[in-house]
């Protein structure tokens, strides 16, 4: 029997490369359900080509939809839902096996959060909704009995590395389990690593968003030229592994072929290695404990021949240090985090903020906004408004002029 699955996040990276495995298996898996945001054209044509049951948009998008599935015969119209009630209605139906929770940032937190609550098989590819309420999340799979599976390649990677039972053994302490040491978190640097501060200063967003490595979108994409991306996956591996910041070491890794390793008490040094394709870990997450095939071409080491490694440059890129003090502060201090770098980066975008200011932003957040504990979901996206009218009120005393 087919699995039907939904795609939070459809017309994206994430989205594309789950749409194609899907192909590839169409025997064992249907798509249900599909979101969109902007790309309403590509949405429509992916609607004719797998024939979803619902389709989820925002409301001030349904003429242009209409008008774009008219002009591409698009019949029947799906069942359309809308804003975010409609994501959570999808990520809860009843019909939906699986949800890839591919929505970038704080706008994914409450459908992933359904989904979770639903008992779904869960591919988490919006890493903010566990930096937000990783602990909130965690504790509602284990009452419904979802099943979270990474989908970022560090940490699908480093899930690849761990005994399967490590899981069962979640501890209160954050220490290591089954004899794990360490966890390495590999980052490819971004594309300013070997720029000085002085030509930080003037890059451009053109320059933010064009990664040496892989194909994402331009949030994803300036996140990883800070390294804030790494730095909200370093909080993402503490919740998903139940393990304390200190036993999680970043390791600039130009190529992006080791995607993370684990490190054991024997000496043992596990890594994941693969040629930088997002298609692996969506294939491993959907199919898992079994693997199934992708077109992904197989890593040939002759052709890798070298591997580099470095230790981040805390001082040209502060947002993992920025990431990890939030990490120990722990409650809303990720949220705060969070909800600054999301406001800075579009500013960023939008040309209103140099690009060293991001991490100034998100500084000032953490020192101006007290943490609380994060007791409920209401108290997070509570914190996440505040932040978030506190960094555009920022943006404006310091930004750019236009």
């Amino acid at each position: 029997m087919k699995q039907s699955v939904a795609i939070l996040g459809a017309t994206g990276s994430i989205g594309q490369s789950t749409l194609k495995i899907l192909t590839e298996h169409s025997d064992d898996y249907q798509v249900y359900a599909v979101t969109g945001q902007h790309r309403i054209t590509e949405l429509v044509d992916i609607c004719l080509q797998y024939q979803p049951k619902v389709v989820g948009i925002p409301s001030v998008q349904l003429d242009q939809f209409k008008k774009i599935a008219h002009e591409k015969k698009l019949q029947p119209l799906p069942e359309l839902v809308f804003d975010e009630q409609g994501l959570v209605e999808i990520s809860s139906n009843s019909e939906v096996d699986i949800v890839m929770a591919a929505i970038v940032g704080a706008a994914g937190l409450l459908p992933t959060l359904s989904a979770v609550k639903s008992g779904k098989r869960v591919l988490l590819a919006n890493k903010e909704a566990l930096v937000m309420s990783g602990d909130l999340l965690l504790s509602e799979a284990k009452k419904s009995g979802a099943l979270l599976l990474p989908v970022d390649s560090e940490h699908n990677a480093i899930f690849q590395c761990l005994p399967e039972s490590y899981f069962s053994h979640r501890n209160e302490n954050k220490q290591p389990q089954l004899g794990l040491s360490q966890i390495l978190l590999t980052a490819s640097g971004g594309p300013f690593l070997h720029f000085d501060q002085s030509q930080l200063e003037n890059v451009t967003p053109a320059q933010a968003c064009k990664h040496p490595n892989w194909s994402m979108g331009q949030k994803i994409s300036v996140d990883s030229a800070t390294l804030m991306n790494k730095g909200l996956e370093l909080i993402e591996a503490c919740h998903l592994f139940s393990i304390s910041e200190h036993f999680v070491t970043v390791v600039i890794h130009p190529q992006s072929i080791i995607h993370s390793m684990v490190q054991y008490i024997d000496g043992s040094t596990l890594a994941q290695m693969g040629n930088p394709d997002m298609c692996t870990p969506i294939a491993h997450a959907l199919a898992w404990p079994k693997r199934i095939s992708t077109s992904v071409q197989a890593l040939n080491l002759f052709d890798v021949q070298k591997l580099d490694f470095y230790p981040p440059d805390h001082q040209k890129f502060p947002a993992l240090n920025l990431a990890r003090e939030a990490m120990r502060v722990g409650g809303t201090a990720p949220t705060i985090l969070n909800a600054a770098n999301e406001i800075a980066v579009q500013a960023f975008l939008e040309g209103r903020i140099k690009f060293t200011q991001i991490t100034n932003l998100v500084a000032e957040m953490l020192n101006q906004v007290s943490a609380q504990v994060a007791s409920n979901i209401e108290n997070i996206l509570q914190v996440d408004r505040h932040v978030r009218e506190r960094s555009i009120a920022w943006i404006e005393d310091h930004g750019v002029p236009l």
